[in-house]
Order: structure tokens, then C-alpha cells, then sequence
């Protein structure tokens, strides 16, 4: 298995094109294909736009989706608990994908690190995302 999990943010960033984001896919692809959470899955699928269902649904043909299993389940429970007893507050998803990467020995792939506080959570560094103008729509 990979050594990487995706987050949502980064699999969006792919799905739309930023040539940097791919190139840090491509090269992470040589060491083993990366996985996603399933709750990337439905992060994702939540905010696909009419025209990317193909291109995303094939992206997620050719991960590995991990299963939110009970193990990841009582881990992310405990780290929105400690998080709450600490004075803030861990978003469910981002609690899920934290204690997936935990479970099984991942490093996060995310330009969210703020939304991850976790401590022995590893990340990748990933370079920064090139200043695009915003479109109007």
C-alpha cells in the first residue's frame, strides 16, 4: 500500500487542473498509488460541478479507498474529544482522514494542515499553489 493519503483539498486541486498539484500526484504514483478516505470520496462527490462526474468518478476508480472501519472510527472520536476538552473544535471529516493516516502509518497530503492539529500526525510537504486570478462567474 502507499504511503500517502490525499486529502480532499488536494484531490479537488487535481480534479481542476492545477498542474502543480498533479505533478506532486505523479511523483507520489512511483512509490505506490496513494489512497483516500471514503469521506474524501463523499467531501468530494458533494461538490462535483456539472462535466467533472466522469473525470472524478474515474479518479476514484483508480484509488484506494480506505474504509472508515470502527478502529478509525474511536480514534477520530477521541481526537474531536481531546481537541474539545483542549478549547477547539475538529471537524468530523478532517477528524476521519487524521485518524485513517494515524491507523494506518500515512502521511497526509493536504494544503489544510491548520485543520489538522493532531500530534504524530505526519504530513507532505507539498509546494505552494501558484496565484491564479479568481473567475468571475
Amino acid at each position: 500500500m502507499s504511503r500517502y493519503l490525499l486529502d480532499s483539498d488536494v484531490i479537488i486541486w487535481h480534479l481542476r487542473g492545477r498542474r502543480e498539484v498533479t505533478a506532486v500526484l505523479e511523483k507520489l504514483q512511483k512509490s505506490g498509488l496513494p489512497v483516500c478516505s471514503d469521506l474524501s470520496v463523499l467531501e468530494v462527490q458533494v461538490g462535483v460541478r456539472r462535466g467533472e462526474e466522469e473525470k472524478t468518478n474515474l479518479l476514484f476508480h483508480a484509488l484506494r479507498v480506505l474504509d472508515v472501519d470502527a478502529e478509525i472510527a474511536h480514534r477520530a472520536a477521541r481526537l474531536i474529544r481531546d481537541r474539545r476538552a483542549r478549547g477547539s473544535t475538529m471537524d468530523l471529516a478532517d477528524a476521519v482522514i487524521a485518524a485513517t493516516c494515524l491507523v494506518h502509518d500515512l502521511l497526509l497530503v493536504t494544503y489544510n494542515q491548520k485543520h489538522y492539529a493532531v500530534d504524530d500526525l505526519v504530513f507532505f510537504p507539498l509546494p505552494p499553489l501558484a496565484s491564479y486570478p479568481r473567475v468571475s462567474r
